[in-house]
């Protein structure tokens, strides 16, 4: 991994150097994981009546894989590193489906109203 990441550190500094605007685009990024992030207050608020954003979420992480796998050979990305992007859906799916599962019991409370 050490030569992959020196290779990424010298593609930074050159691109930074030559072509700063192009880090613009992780700015917005950024911004776009911060818009996603208050989505997800919606379900705590009111977790039955947004329980679509869990299921946004789900889905999300099952793209994940195949983008990681399917992209990142296309632009020459290390396996290890492709399985490092893939473990992000694969480990965000546990609190979501524990979500969908707090919020069906919550459903079934409602119901017996």
């Amino acid at each position: 991994m050490l030569p992959w990441i020196s290779r990424v550190n010298d593609a930074l500094h050159a691109t930074n150097a030559t072509y700063p605007f192009l880090a613009y685009g992780t700015d917005w990024l950024a911004f776009a994981h911060l818009v996603i992030a208050v989505a997800f207050v919606g379900p705590l608020i009111d977790p039955v009546r947004n329980k679509w954003v869990i299921t946004f979420g789900l889905i999300a992480c099952a793209s994940v894989i195949p983008l990681a796998l399917i992209a990142g050979h296309v632009r020459g990305i290390p396996i290890a590193w492709r399985l490092i992007d893939c473990s992000f859906g694969a480990f965000g799916v546990i609190p979501l489906l524990l979500c969908r599962s707090m919020i069906a019991k919550l459903e079934l409370k409602k119901a017996s109203y």
